[in-house]
């Protein structure tokens, strides 16, 4: 596709996913061959509940580097949706509104939102995601 060695990123994938009534945001990303890592992030509320990084180093040379990395890309983005789907973060989820509980500080004269900043920033990646698929 490229002709020659591929010296760019290879474009990622950003998912909002709603599940049992929360919304989370996964995204994963190519840190390019510079940096030959795939990570994968799980955030609820601009909190990471999770995070993957596999590295592909070892393939850097290959021919087939960046269809394997696309691939490994996939996989990885899949297997934390999966991992979403069948419980596996259900404490850190715990963990995250037992913080939110917390007493809040107030300060500054004004308020900018109603809307707490978790729901500014989901928001803000929703729209981001919408803006993507155009």
């Amino acid at each position: 596709m490229f002709g020659g060695i591929f010296d760019g990123m290879i474009p990622g994938f950003n998912h909002n996913i709603r599940y049992r009534g929360v919304l989370y945001h996964i995204q994963t990303e190519d840190s390019g061959i510079e940096n030959p890592v795939v990570t994968t992030l799980l955030y609820q509320g601009g909190t990471i509940l999770s995070s993957k990084r596999t590295s592909y180093s070892d393939i850097v040379n290959s021919d087939k580097m960046e269809e394997v990395v696309r691939e490994i890309m996939k996989e990885q983005h899949k297997l934390m949706l999966f991992d979403l789907k069948n419980g596996v973060f259900e404490k850190a989820e715990k963990e995250v509104v037992t913080d939110s509980k917390k007493e809040e500080v107030v300060f500054g004269d004004s308020v900018i939102s109603e809307k707490s900043l978790d729901e500014v920033i989901l928001d803000y990646l929703a729209a981001e995601d919408t803006d993507s698929k155009k």
